[in-house]
């Protein structure tokens, strides 16, 4: 586990994860049959969408606790870092 304890192992997917978490969740649990992108620009202007921001980070917090648990500082930093703007526009939009 040591030859992939580096930062961008941990920050790519740590940028990609939320997008894909939030784009499964909108697709699985949203009730209109419209596209992802169309329910993110309903959604913009109001608070409900940095509820789903903090949402979509959780899956990250998870890595990240699972790499500090084995030792992996360097992807558990990179997959905190690659969560850290969805954090702020997430702080932002309430």
């Amino acid at each position: 586990m040591y030859r992939f304890n580096r930062f961008f192992y941990g920050f790519i997917p740590g940028i990609l994860l939320p997008l894909l978490f939030l784009w499964l969740y909108l697709s699985r649990f949203y009730p209109a049959d419209i596209p992802v992108l169309e329910i993110v620009k309903q959604l913009f202007p109001s608070v409900m969408l940095g509820k789903l921001l903090l949402l979509s980070i959780m899956p990250n917090l998870i890595g990240v606790f699972i790499f500090y648990k084995q030792d992996s500082f360097r992807l558990g930093i990179g997959m905190m870092i690659g969560a850290l703007p969805y954090l702020i526009a997430a702080m932002f939009m309430m």
